[in-house]
């Protein structure tokens, strides 16, 4: 039993799973060339704001003929404004294993009242992906940032689809490799994957999801921050930084910085590299121990970057209490920061194992998380 205190403690004890770990060289002062107290309308702004897209391609190997845009709302809101403005033609086939992908489902089914298929699968399992029926516009997450569930690839997803696919990707993008041909919208937010500031959103729109908004028209009004076309046309400026609300251009430059840094780290390429190694150093952890594992139920679906887990000693006597109290532990130690299960989900922690943490952190945080879990186990004893 593991009762004194590990002595190396993580230089970066920040493993939240939104908004996540900044990137490592962060400075504020590197944020000096924002172009505050200016109209984003303005040269500046949009050279900035398209770089920002421009930049988004570059890094995700995304098609030139895919149309990129900067939206509101975070995630969130670049998910509904997918929904309200393109679904609605045809039956929809909604797939959720997680609280996010949940959620999308109520929107669809009480809120736009579209007829859909729904399957639905219980944290830390995934849905029978062979049996989606792509004549429908599928949504679906990438990866289940509340349950540590990722579709492992797109081969399920056929070339000759008639239905569009609608993908949240918040916390795949820049951490998995996403099929850009088998997705028609993709959508993400600064503020996962890349450490960036939280509100702004980002969609990729196939030339597939294009001809739908400019051949077909939702039946319910579309508030102005969903619309994308008027007079049946693409609104070509939201594609090339003229975005639709005020963007903060302080959280622009930030992201623009995050951009340079994966360059920096080797791209792509490199940014699942280091999510790989964060999260196999956790999954090589829970393996050598009985006490704890991952919540993903197979190896092939488990997420690199939101990396759930679940307590599975027998002595655990009230397993939520046992998992905060865990938790709560690691955080006054300043050890691990943010690492409660989501609220929706099953009792246990969440690790953020994104390309901004560093595998050094997470190898220092491990032996910390062992010795919470004994001192918490030694203290349900005694009481």
């Amino acid at each position: 039993m593991t009762t004194t205190q590990p002595a190396l403690r993580p230089a970066n004890p920040r493993f939240s799973s939104g908004p996540c770990a900044k990137i490592p060289t962060f400075d504020l002062a590197k944020l000096s060339g924002a172009p505050l107290g200016r109209s984003h309308r303005a040269a500046v702004g949009k050279a900035k704001l398209k770089a920002a897209i421009e930049g988004t391609r570059e890094i995700l190997g995304i098609p030139a003929d895919y149309r990129i845009g900067i939206v509101p709302a975070s995630d969130t809101g670049a998910v509904e404004m997918a929904l309200w403005s393109l679904l609605g033609q045809r039956k929809a086939e909604m797939v959720a294993w997680e609280s996010f992908g949940a959620g999308w489902v109520t929107d669809v089914v009480k809120q736009l009242k579209i007829e859909a298929e729904v399957k639905t699968a219980d944290y830390g399992k995934i849905v029978d992906l062979s049996s989606i029926d792509f004549n429908n516009d599928v949504v679906f997450t990438w990866n289940g940032t509340t349950s540590g569930v990722r579709v492992p690839n797109g081969d399920f997803i056929p070339a000759d689809r008639d239905g569009l696919t609608i993908c949240d990707a918040t916390s795949a993008a820049f951490a998995m490799d996403l099929p850009w041909d088998k997705l028609d919208v993709t959508t993400f937010s600064w503020q996962k994957v890349l450490g960036g500031e939280a509100a702004h959103g980002m969609i990729v729109l196939s030339p597939r999801a294009v001809e739908r908004l400019e051949s077909y028209t939702p039946a319910w009004p579309l508030p102005k921050i969903f619309r994308m076309t008027k007079g049946g046309k693409l609104i070509e400026g939201i594609f090339v930084g003229e975005t639709i609300n005020t963007p903060s251009m302080l959280a622009v430059e930030d992201y623009l910085l995050a951009l340079d840094w994966a360059r920096d780290v080797g791209g792509l390429s490199g940014l699942i590299a280091r999510a790989d190694a964060n999260a196999g150093a956790v999954w090589d952890f829970c393996a050598a121990r009985d006490w704890i594992d991952n919540l993903a139920e197979d190896d092939a679906t488990r997420s690199n970057t939101s990396v759930c887990l679940k307590f599975t000693d027998d002595r655990i006597k009230d397993g939520a209490a046992f998992a905060k109290a865990v938790a709560k532990r690691l955080e006054a130690e300043n050890i691990a920061l943010d690492i409660g299960a989501y609220r929706d989900a099953p009792a246990g922690l969440r690790i953020w194992c994104g390309g901004t943490v560093e595998t050094s952190d997470v190898a220092a945080m491990l032996p910390w998380l062992e010795w919470a879990f004994e001192a918490e186990i030694a203290a349900q004893a005694a009481a």
